[in-house]
């Protein structure tokens, strides 16, 4: 790959490099497996770049590229870099001295609502398609990105969207629900209700 090229690589990765927190968040639960899996997309996205297609958006295509790598990532029973990434290059060098070691802000904040913790854990949960798919929805892409990155089409995203927005209400009110009943029995004295 020419200089300009590799220049060209890691302006791009540098712009949308919060994709690949998001992803990493959504599909690992611990630091170091995100690390990991950050540095196992970024790979992937530069052995793919020589065939990225310009003809759509570069954020689009780092989307499908990463969550197919995340899912692969998360199925895999070591969740370890199965090929080491070649470090020779200077964009690659790049890489993992900035990418992987700079965390967007709101990734390190160690401040999280008990209902924003709650809804991470409920995305977590869910299978990686739909984990996929609200990861994106709630990033604010349109049907039309989602089913462009997913190979999906735009009846069928908004369809899971639906469903899967439905089922995470569900879980969040039953857990709402559950954690109240708890609350007032650690509130309620022996013979308070006699």
């Amino acid at each position: 790959m020419t200089p300009s090229r590799q220049a060209r690589f890691a302006q791009l990765l540098e712009e949308h490099r919060r994709i690949l927190y998001k992803v990493a968040r959504g599909y690992c639960r611990h630091e170091s497996d995100r690390a990991d899996l950050i540095q196992e997309m970024a790979g992937q996205l530069w052995r793919g770049f020589a065939r990225y297609d310009k003809r759509i958006r570069f954020s689009t295509w780092m989307y499908r590229v990463a969550l197919n790598v995340a899912i692969s990532f998360y199925r895999s029973e070591g969740r370890r870099i199965r090929d080491a990434l070649p470090l020779d290059g200077p964009t690659l060098q790049w890489i993992v001295e900035n990418v992987a070691a700079q965390r967007p802000a709101a990734e390190t904040a160690h401040e999280e609502s008990e209902e924003l913790r709650r809804l991470r854990e409920l995305v977590f949960a869910l299978a990686p398609l739909d984990r996929a798919l609200i990861t994106l929805y709630l990033d604010g892409n349109s049907h039309a990105e989602i089913a462009e990155i997913a190979g999906l089409s735009v009846t069928n995203v908004g369809t899971k969207i639906q469903r899967i927005k439905e089922r995470l209400q569900r879980t969040f009110e039953t857990a709402e629900r559950r954690d109240l009943q708890t609350r007032r029995a650690l509130h309620t004295e022996p013979g308070d209700g006699i």
